[in-house]
């Protein structure tokens, strides 16, 4: 098997070694202790059985007028321990004490070529015997330690994955909303009438859904003038009431600043001994400050950049909502016919964009002429989500619907165009090309609201 678990070095084998080495370390097993007991083993066996032959049988050790040569059980047991060379080293053994026995003058007559022959053929053949079954058993021995190392690396990352399904699990308890359910409610204070002189309609409500989207315990927002000093009106708290220290080092660096300011910024302004642990203006896109959210206690892990960045993006959000109108102006003044939540949403969506780096998609349809192709736009202008936002444009020889399709990717993008092609499957026979309609998908991205209109409805920029 070629793959190997993390971590695991790869196996260098030499090719400079000498051949009986190599030979020996191929059939003998592994370390140094293994091999040397293996030779000795190789050694001592077949020595052994010929001294018990020449003890039990000395004027015949070598068996050849007994119906079974026991001396050779001696190579026979390293042939089948080994494997076949070191069978042929204790074979050569018992082959060169013939000729010492010889010399010790026992009578054994001709050499028994046969016999020596026959006898080596078996020591071979249980020596490739042994070699066959125990490259077999090193094979699934290494296929075991694999899958041992493998399963101990899945198990670790099951433990992971476990521990990240209930850091995900507490993030939903905690935060039981997205992201897009957050801005539609928003939406709705923003554009929810206040009460007379209330320059911050549904604050307690705006609180409430900071808290429970970035886990915020006690905070209050208070109302400040466009230069940035408290109007007199009465903060809106979030849990107990507490003291607003105007001079602390960190409400003024926000406010100098005009810029979420929190007890982790490497600034010696804004980390002078302050009793609050996040400020952030409420600053609309024209700029101009409406409150300033001081947070007072919150949890040490919830201090991080992204829950910085989601209540940057909704206390912006929230501001851009109290000042549509001048939002949507500029839009206006350039297509008279553009409803106005499509035109304050263009320009929110733009200033999430700069601020946030968060791109939002707008989709053009293009329609068939005539009564149909206007029908159809009123139908599809049904099918969109609740955060989406559309513009029935009905001059020109063909009629279009531009959905801006806020905080949505490609994918999201994608799952719109194809669920308004299911549809006109359904209840058309026909999809989005076969019926006539057009699509074209550009990203509020790198171009302002007003030249990717003027881009889109093929309108001079400058006209």
């Amino acid at each position: 098997m070629n793959e190997r678990s993390p971590g695991e070095k790869p196996v260098i084998r030499r090719t400079d070694e000498p051949l009986l080495r190599r030979l020996m370390a191929r059939f003998t097993p592994t370390g140094s202790g293994a091999g040397a007991a293996a030779v000795a083993e190789t050694l001592a066996t077949p020595l052994l059985a010929l001294l018990l032959a020449f003890w039990l049988n000395p004027l015949d050790p070598f068996f050849l007028r007994a119906q079974f040569a026991w001396v050779w059980l001696g190579p026979v047991l390293v042939a089948l321990r080994y494997g076949p060379i070191p069978g042929l080293t204790a074979s050569a053994i018992v082959f060169a004490a013939w000729f010492v026995f010889g010399e010790l003058g026992v009578a054994l007559g001709e050499l028994p070529k046969l016999y020596f022959l026959g006898w080596l053929i078996t020591v071979m053949i249980c020596g490739e015997f042994s070699s066959l079954w125990r490259n077999r058993v090193r094979r699934a021995e290494s296929v075991q330690a694999y899958l041992e190392q493998r399963l101990e690396y899945l198990t670790h990352q099951h433990y992971l994955l476990r521990l990240s399904h209930d850091r995900l699990e507490q993030d939903l308890i905690s935060r039981p909303v997205s992201m897009r359910d957050a801005l539609v409610s928003l939406r709705a204070l923003a554009s929810a009438p206040g009460a007379a002189g209330d320059a911050l309609p549904g604050a307690p409500d705006l609180l409430r859904l900071v808290a429970q989207y970035c886990q915020i315990e006690r905070a209050a927002l208070l109302p400040v003038d466009a230069d940035g000093r408290p109007d007199g009106g009465a903060p809106t708290y979030l849990g107990a009431p507490f003291d607003i220290d105007a001079g602390d080092p960190l409400i003024g660096f926000a406010l100098e600043r005009r810029r979420l300011a929190h007890v982790a910024l490497d600034d010696e302004r804004a980390d002078g001994g302050s009793r609050y642990l996040v400020v952030a203006p409420l600053s609309d896109m024209s700029g101009s400050m409406r409150a300033l959210l001081v947070v007072d206690r919150m949890p040490f892990f919830a201090l991080h950049e992204e829950t910085l960045q989601m209540l940057n993006l909704l206390l912006g959000y929230y501001a851009d909502g109290l000042s549509a109108s001048e939002l949507a102006a500029p839009l206006r003044a350039r297509f008279a016919d553009c409803p106005l939540d499509f035109a304050f949403e263009m320009a929110r969506m733009w200033r999430v964009r700069v601020e946030s780096g968060v791109a939002s998609a707008l989709v053009t349809l293009e329609f068939p002429a005539g009564e149909e192709g206007r029908e159809l736009v009123q139908q599809i202008a049904r099918i969109q989500r609740s955060l989406d936002v559309v513009w029935k444009v009905d001059g020109g020889d063909r009629p279009r619907l531009l959905t801006l399709m806020p905080l949505a990717g490609s994918a999201a993008v994608e799952g719109y165009l194809a669920r308004i092609d299911n549809w006109l499957r359904q209840h058309r026979g026909s999809g989005l090309d076969d019926s006539g309609v057009g699509s074209r998908i550009s990203m509020l991205d790198q171009v302002e609201p007003v030249a990717l209109l003027s881009g889109v409805l093929k309108v001079p920029h400058g006209q």
